[in-house]
């Protein structure tokens, strides 16, 4: 019985999580959005993740974009790094990210990038394709979908605003 209970809240608590994401329909167009709504990301940002510590830092932007970087390390190794860059461009934004293995082989072909397109902004919050970044003060959530066939999987990562 208690399992029974256990797993019947698992499954909402992954249900109510993936209701929080929003995702634009085949040919339906992005969000508008501006570069100047995403500023309150700027910063370097650490915390657990992947049963590790992750890191995110998010330059101000320059020239129509904002680039980023991100690190997952694990028992003292940095196990793979992520390219990112948010773009502003027909008055919409996209998150461009590009995988690297520690020996900087990427995951991705040469000119293959995963592509999240802005769906809405608000406040401290942006919902793009599959993806949420969420600021609250000095804390930063980011949900990612994973979506692997008919499942779907959410990676959860909270950070703390840090100094480097």
């Amino acid at each position: 019985m208690k399992t029974s209970i256990f797993l019947l809240s698992l499954l909402i608590s992954l249900s109510l999580q993936a209701q929080e994401f929003l995702w634009l329909k085949q040919g339906e167009p992005p969000g508008e959005g501006k570069l100047e709504q995403m500023n309150w990301l700027t910063g370097y940002w650490a915390g657990p993740g992947l049963d590790g510590l992750c890191e995110e830092i998010w330059l101000p932007a320059v020239d129509n974009s904002m680039s980023g970087m991100f690190r997952y390390v694990r028992n003292g190794q940095i196990v793979f790094t992520e390219y990112m860059v948010l773009l502003e461009h027909d008055n919409s934004l996209t998150l461009k990210v590009k995988h690297f293995n520690r020996d900087l082989s990427a995951w991705e072909e040469k000119d293959e990038w995963i592509d999240f397109r802005l769906i809405r902004t608000e406040g401290q919050t942006a919902w793009f394709n599959g993806l949420i970044l969420r600021r609250e003060e000095n804390n930063l959530t980011i949900k990612l979908a994973i979506k692997s066939g008919e499942e779907l999987n959410i990676a959860a990562f909270s950070y703390t605003k840090q100094q480097l």
